[in-house]
Order: C-alpha cells, then sequence, then structure tokens
C-alpha cells in the first residue's frame, strides 16, 4: 500500500529540500567571520569584562543580517560579484585603488589565521614550523583540486565543528542564572576599558572581506531569483549561528577565567585554552585550543579565496574553484601566493602573533566604510537592482546603522591603536 503524504506536508518537504539545495554561502560566510581574530576578542572580553557584553550580541547579529542581506540580493539579482559590478559602475580607476585596500586588508587577516593555526598547535605540542606548513599544503591542494561542490561541502562540515566552544561552555559551569541576568539586564558600563572592548566586539563582527565572498559564492552557486527567499534564509541562519559561537566563547572564559583574573591573565585565544585546563578541565581546554584551529583553517582556506575572488573579478580574469588551473591561472596563480607569502611571514622567528591580529583590525576599520558605503550607493540603483532595490524602509534603516558602523569603525581603529 502506498503512502501518500498530506499536500501540506509535501509542500513543507519541497521548501525544506531546496533550502538545503540553496544553503551554503550565508553559513559560510557568517561563520568565518568567528577566526583567529574573533575568538581572541571574545575570549578577552569574557576574560576582563564577565557576561557584562553579551546583551551586545543582540544588535550586532541584527546588524550582520542586514548587511549580508543586500549582499545576497545584490549577487541572486544580478548574478555578478560586487567586485565587477563597482567596476562597472564607478569605472576601473576608482576600483583599483579599493582593491588594493581589499588585497591589503585581506592579506592582514591572511597572516592572523596563520598565527592562530601556529598558536594552536602549539598547545599540542606541535611547533609552527610544522604546522603551518602542513596548513599550506592542505588547504591549498583542496581548493585547487577540488570543486565547488566538495569545497562547499567540507565548509559546512568546518561549521558544524564550532559545536566544541558550546560544549566548553557547558563544560566550564556557568551560573546560567546569572548569564540570563546580564543577558536580558545587563548593567553597562562607561569606563573607557569597558568602552574599548565594545567596539572591538562590535568591529570583529563586519568585516570588508565578507560581502565580496558572499555575493562572488552566491553567484559561483547559481542561485536564481526565484529562490532567493532560501538564500535570505541562509544568511540569517548563518549570522544568528555566529553571534551564538561568540555567545558561548564569551560565557566560557567569563566563568573559567574572570573570576581569577588576576591570577589568569590572557592574552589571546591560545591563552584562554592554556588558562583552561586547571580551571574547566583537561577537555574543555583541549575542546576551546580544537575550535580556535578549526576556526584558523576554515578561515585561512576562505580568505584567500575571497581576496581572488575580489581582485580577478575586478579586472575581469576567469575565476571560479569550478575552473581548472589552465582556465584560470590568475586565480590560482594569486591564490598560491597568498598561502605562501602569508606563511613566510609568520615563519620568521619572533613574529608577534597578537599584534598581527590587532592590526588586521585596525586595517578592516579602515576599509569597512568605504565598503558599505558603495553597497548602499548599488544596491539603491534602479538600473542595477530594479524593483529588488532597497525600499524607503530599508534606508531609513540602513543608513544609519551604516553611519553607526563607520563611526565603530573609526573608534576601532583608535582604540586599537592605543
Amino acid at each position: 500500500m502506498k503512502l501518500t503524504l498530506p499536500l501540506k506536508q509535501r509542500h513543507f518537504l519541497k521548501r525544506l529540500w531546496i533550502f538545503f539545495a540553496i544553503m551554503g554561502p550565508g553559513i559560510i560566510t557568517a561563520n568565518v567571520d568567528n577566526d583567529a581574530g574573533g575568538i581572541t576578542t571574545y575570549s578577552l572580553c569574557g576574560a576582563n569584562f564577565g557576561y557584562s557584553m553579551l546583551w551586545s550580541l543582540v544588535p550586532i547579529t541584527f546588524l550582520l543580517i542586514l548587511v549580508q542581506e543586500m549582499c545576497c540580493r545584490m549577487g541572486v539579482v544580478t548574478g555578478k560579484g560586487l567586485a565587477g559590478i563597482i567596476r562597472e559602475r564607478f569605472g576601473l580607476k576608482i576600483t583599483f585603488y579599493l582593491m588594493l585596500g581589499i588585497l591589503f586588508s585581506n592579506f592582514c587577516v591572511i597572516l592572523s589565521e596563520f598565527s592562530g593555526i601556529a598558536s594552536s598547535m602549539e598547545l599540542f605540542g606541535v611547533n609552527k614550523y610544522i604546522s603551518v606548513s602542513l596548513a599550506v599544503l592542505i588547504v591549498w591542494s583542496f581548493v585547487v583540486k577540488g570543486s565547488y561542490k566538495s569545497v562547499e561541502k567540507v565548509f559546512l562540515t568546518a561549521c558544524v565543528f564550532y559545536v566544541a566552544y558550546l560544549i566548553s561552555g557547558f563544560m566550564a559551569k556557568p551560573d546560567w542564572g546569572q548569564v540570563m541576568k546580564e543577558f536580558v539586564a545587563p548593567q553597562i558600563s562607561f569606563q573607557i576599558s569597558y568602552l574599548v572592548m565594545l567596539v572591538g566586539v562590535i568591529g570583529t563582527t563586519i568585516t570588508p572581506w565578507m560581502q565580496f565572498y558572499l555575493q562572488a559564492s552566491i553567484v559561483e552557486k547559481g542561485v536564481k531569483i526565484q529562490d532567493y527567499k532560501y538564500s535570505r534564509l541562509d544568511t540569517i541562519v548563518g549570522s544568528v549561528m555566529v553571534n551564538v559561537v561568540a555567545f558561548f566563547i564569551i560565557v566560557t572564559c567569563s566563568a573559567a577565567l574572570f573570576q581569577g583574573i588576576g591570577h589568569h591573565p590572557i592574552q589571546s585565544a591560545a591563552d584562554a585554552a592554556l588558562a583552561l585546563k586547571p580551571l574547566a578541565g583537561e577537555y574543555a581546554a583541549f575542546l576551546f585550543a580544537f575550535g580556535l584551529l578549526n576556526a584558523s583553517l576554515f578561515a585561512l582556506s576562505i580568505l584567500p579565496l575571497s581576496t581572488v575572488f575580489v581582485i580577478c573579478e575586478s579586472f575581469g580574469w576567469e575565476i571560479g574553484v569550478n575552473k581548472t588551473f589552465a582556465e584560470a591561472p590568475q586565480f590560482y596563480g594569486l591564490y598560491t601566493i597568498l598561502l605562501l607569502f602569508g606563511a613566510g611571514i609568520i615563519l620568521l622567528p619572533g613574529i608577534p602573533f597578537i599584534k598581527i591580529m590587532f592590526f588586521s583590525q585596525v586595517v578592516n576599520g579602515v576599509v569597512l566604510p568605504v565598503v558599505l558605503i558603495f553597497l548602499l550607493i548599488l544596491i539603491n540603483d534602479k538600473k542595477i537592482m530594479g524593483e529588488y532595490r532597497n525600499s524607503k524602509m530599508d534606508n531609513y534603516i540602513a543608513w544609519p546603522l551604516t553611519i553607526i558602523t563607520v563611526i565603530l569603525s573609526i573608534l576601532t581603529i583608535f582604540t586599537s591603536v592605543l
């Protein structure tokens, strides 16, 4: 006897199937934001200020959804990457200078990811010369030899491993009543140190490379306009996921390190993992260190890709991981150079990992406002977006938030330099 599902259930399963087929760009792009620099920022936040900044993750999530959705919509409607549209709309000269800024900004973040790999593997007793060299070999082989589908599947799998931070959060045994109390009804401080950290937490959420990579990956995946609502849902899910992970990183470091910060000062996520061992147990420390390694490897795969997408699209060169080396020599050549050059710098003796991470945030803070302004001009261009351009209500929300983001970026630069 053949079973037939009710019509509503069949429609639901069909929509669910379409979502899983479309899913990927939004979730991957958002989760990469929890890279070595981001995890370090959240670790310092929890260790130094307890649960007092958990409230900020709510407006941060909303802001991230707003920006990412505009890139998602533009990619689906135009079928072009952000860099290509900027070149067509503003000309090659402006695009060239913007791409220089993006290249420098992204390269600084690539150095940050290599720093995360080196410092996390040192916790497992692996020398940085071995860990960084292996990372280059693995990441290069994986991206150059793989197809878009295979690369995306591995990236989605890497997103799952962020659960390590959720587990270590529970293993740290926080006072959940106190967590919820400070999350819902925080006591906001106006001390300089508190405001500096708050700016850092907000500033590490939205970065220039994210907008370019999200739009480029949506285009390469071939998402059609009729499937836009599923792509938008993918973007929303990713934005929520990344901040849930941030929530648990802050909770973990707050529960284990905040009370005893005088005895357990930390400067990085690797220091946090090391300090967790006597306080929250060996397994919690292992999971925290593993999360840092996974995040750094994950981001190291994405950041050079994002960079070469931007540069090659700006100059009209062939792009895409579905292409072979012979079909897209500039794409894969630049990708190889970024990996080798980045690894070479990190392997120099005496390289200060922490300063590199902070410097990458400063550079991002310089470039981000420019990218957001370009994005808002393009999303409101009727010739480019047609009926899908921003509504008046969208702009009433987007422009003030963009101005706030610009101000926060300037503050991030100032506080990071200090």
